[in-house]
């Protein structure tokens, strides 16, 4: 029953839930990476950290079976030479499931920034190319005459995956009440080839059809003089034949280690965070934060499709 509950949530979701075939990310700014090859680590803003690590565990649809959970691991490097060009390093590996299809992916990626100096601005140009295997579990479908796609032996193919983005930051200068505040935007395709994904045995055939995503932030880091910092942000999603999404976040860093974050998507969810940065305010060179995120459906049309619930971790090393 839970199985008809929400295959039946999924055709009637398809309109307002944007960008499933890519994992979705509560804590995005901790995953930036992964969203934007070109982007820079948030640690790097506040804390001018330039090697960072992380972790997350994401579950959607909480009380459902089949729903979508998804794992990552990431890395990057900030390598300021001089020259006017900062390059940027790192790559991450990926796993979603979502019932009978997922996938498994090892990203590296590369970029340029575009800068006198790194630490203050620059325009950050970059790639991620990885491989990824796309999976069928056809044991697990249901198919509505016998012998159909259920005697098909479960399938993967391996493909070639290409991302590219654009980011921006620069720091405000010229007095007034955001003077030393950053500002960051960028655009970003995460997963550039289209692919028509074919699964065919002497049984029968299945196809998946890979789309473009397309990716929009737009943020700001805005200090204050206790060590607090509060960070309003915006992520555009967009893809073909779906309406375009946005989620609105606002986030607060306390003084000390603590932060909270809320925030809404046009989606119909509401979005809340909160964790632990320790390391600045105990007088360590570098930080370990540990972030939860919840999101919960608020629509008032359609079935329920449940919470979700996200877990993040990250080491940044000065």
């Amino acid at each position: 029953m839970n199985r008809l509950i929400l295959s039946i949530a999924l055709l009637l979701c398809c309109q307002i839930m944007s960008a499933q075939q890519i994992p979705l990310f509560t804590q995005y700014r901790q995953n930036l990476g992964i969203i934007n090859p070109a982007a820079v680590n948030s640690d790097f803003h506040t804390s001018d950290l330039h090697l960072s690590f992380g972790a997350s565990y994401r579950s959607q649809w909480i009380g459902f079976e089949a729903t979508p959970v998804t794992q990552t691991i990431r890395g990057e490097y900030l390598l300021d030479n001089g020259g006017g060009v900062g390059l940027l390093m790192g790559g991450h590996l990926i796993n979603d499931q979502t019932g009978p299809t997922g996938l498994t992916g090892a990203y590296g990626r590369f970029a340029g920034i575009l800068s006198e100096d790194p630490e203050y601005g620059g325009l950050s140009i970059g790639l991620s190319v990885g491989i990824v295997q796309y999976r069928v579990n056809a044991s697990e479908l249901f198919a509505r005459d016998q012998g159909d796609i259920l005697s098909m032996e479960d399938q993967s193919q391996i493909f070639p995956d290409v991302g590219f983005g654009v980011y921006y930051y620069k720091t405000l200068d010229g007095g007034g009440v955001l003077d030393d505040d950053i500002f960051y935007s960028g655009v970003s395709v995460p997963q550039v080839l289209g692919l028509n994904l074919n699964y065919q045995n002497e049984n029968g055939e299945f196809g998946l059809k890979r789309i473009q995503h397309f990716y929009g932030l737009l943020g700001l880091y805005h200090f204050f003089d206790n060590g607090g910092f509060v960070e309003p942000s915006i992520w555009i999603k967009y893809a073909p034949n779906v309406p375009v999404s946005a989620d609105f976040n606002f986030r607060y860093q306390f003084p000390g280690n603590m932060w909270l974050g809320t925030g809404l998507s046009t989606a119909g969810t509401y979005h809340l965070e909160t964790g632990f940065a320790l390391g600045e305010s105990l007088g360590w060179d570098n930080i370990f934060k540990l972030g939860y995120g919840f999101d919960y459906s608020f629509n008032t049309f359609g079935p329920d499709a449940g919470n979700t619930h996200e877990i993040n971790i990250s080491f940044s090393i000065k």
